[in-house]
């Protein structure tokens, strides 16, 4: 039950919503709690099971450590084994068969795998595994209170509009609101306009634009042009960022209208100057979570410089590894490892000299990593690298620039603070907004109900 799907948009939430705000404050988060529950089962209802594991394993070791405050060693088993069976989840579904395959092909064996039919990998395991880690790694700190509430931690744990593919939302982002929150009619409002604008960056841009993609990867990239290619590519970059950011700005939405301020995520990232501001600005929850919980735990930047590389480099390996179990997104991970090492070596401070360079320079390499990112199969990478950086002819790339080039060029201005800028001054005006935003909905509704199925990227991951 996607975010951009009829089924969520005209029945799961009018129906939640009319009871979550009919309800006194008492009862609100048993609405949220079960609602979640009701939506991740739609989707996944054989692995509910985990994730009721995953809620009571860590609710129960937070009491627990709560409990042995003062016995150092009994908290640190708690924390342990909690982590454990946390992680394990994750580890078990989402990269056995990768360890599994790789172990086959060094060794030349034939261990077997697992059945991808019974075995794949659950809806939003990789985002709701890093907010239960955080919550139980702060607890085992004493940087956070332990939730005493078991419907309070669900709701938290399972809160559905970012439980799917986040943005990653720590307890102490929202744990006074869990338990005092007011919901006013200017906060409904803007939630409302917040979660329209990602419907439209989502069904309007990034499905549009995502097509021409496709029919690249269809066309085959031995038959294309190498300037098609590269339409393509910048294709592919405007999808999954509009993919992306348009569900973290839905998410953002629905959590305004339920009484949440959850954390942004994106901030255009395509306007950065240098690699290291664009993941200042790219999924800024993932970015903060591992600067928080692996960066600095490793001593961050307050070792000597050959180890504070080494903690960069295992940053950026399991951002890679965390996005997918194959090599392309480790190769991805470790691609923008050695980018910022070079920014921060000596690269960045001549970065600062000319604007119109430095952000021809991040576009090219961004658009670079994305073609890491979008192919799994080795063999499909290599060709598509060979033809970007060939100049070979083919299939000639003018007719699909000129098909496509009302939307690459709302892409482009959406990639940027023009239309927030816009925004914002249509905003001044009630009646305008209101107008503006029910035809934005309206049109983005038509192209749903017109479109196949069409799943957000970030549910792979």
């Amino acid at each position: 039950m996607v975010f951009s799907s009829l089924l969520f948009l005209f029945r799961f939430l009018p129906i939640v919503f009319l009871i979550y705000y009919l309800v006194p404050f008492k009862l609100k988060n048993t609405v949220l709690f079960l609602s979640s529950l009701f939506f991740y089962t739609w989707g996944e209802p054989k692995f509910f099971p985990i994730m009721l594991i995953s809620i009571g394993v860590n609710y129960v070791a937070g009491l627990l450590m709560e409990k042995y405050d003062e016995k150092p060693k009994v908290r640190k088993i708690c924390f342990w084994v909690t982590f454990v069976v946390t992680l394990g989840f994750l580890l078990f579904f989402k990269y056995t068969n990768f360890f599994l395959s790789n172990i086959n092909a060094l060794f030349g064996i034939g261990l077997p795998l697992l059945d991808s039919s019974e075995f794949h990998l659950p809806l939003g395991i990789s985002f709701y595994t890093f907010q239960i880690l955080a919550y139980t790694i702060d607890v085992y700190k004493r940087k956070i209170k332990v939730e005493h509430n078991l419907i309070d931690f669900g709701a938290f744990v399972v809160l559905f509009p970012q439980l799917i593919a986040g943005p990653i939302v720590l307890y102490s982002d929202i744990n006074k609101e869990l338990k005092n929150r007011k919901i006013t009619l200017a906060q409904i409002e803007e939630g409302v306009g917040l979660f329209i604008m990602g419907l439209a960056s989502k069904i309007l841009l990034a499905d549009t634009i995502g097509s021409l993609w496709t029919e690249v990867q269809t066309l085959g990239f031995s038959n294309v042009s190498t300037p098609l290619v590269w339409l393509g590519i910048l294709a592919y970059s405007f999808q999954i960022y509009f993919d992306f950011s348009g569900y973290s700005l839905m998410a953002i939405g629905l959590g305004r209208m339920l009484g949440f301020y959850f954390p942004k995520n994106f901030n255009y990232p395509y306007i950065s100057k240098s690699i290291t501001e664009f993941w200042r600005r790219w999924h800024i929850t993932l970015s903060s979570w591992f600067r928080e919980y692996v960066y600095i735990p490793l001593g961050g930047n307050r070792v000597k410089r050959s180890r504070h590389f080494f903690n960069i480099f295992v940053v950026w390996f399991l951002t890679g590894f965390w996005h997918g179990a194959n090599w392309n997104f480790i190769f991805w991970g470790l691609y923008f490892f050695v980018l910022l090492m070079i920014e921060k070596t000596f690269l960045l401070k001549h970065l600062e000299k000319s604007r119109i360079l430095s952000h021809i320079y991040v576009i090219f390499l961004v658009m670079i990593s994305w073609a890491i990112f979008a192919l799994s199969d080795m063999s499909l990478l290599g060709e598509l690298f060979v033809r970007m950086f060939s100049l070979n002819g083919g299939i000639d790339w003018i007719y699909y620039l000129r098909d496509y080039a009302v939307v690459f060029v709302l892409c482009v201005l959406a990639s940027t603070p023009v239309f927030k800028i816009a925004a914002d001054t249509i905003g001044k005006n009630r009646i305008i907004r209101t107008v503006f935003l029910s035809a934005v909905l309206l049109v983005s509704v038509a192209f749903m109900v017109d479109s196949t199925y069409s799943p957000f990227l970030y549910f792979n991951f």
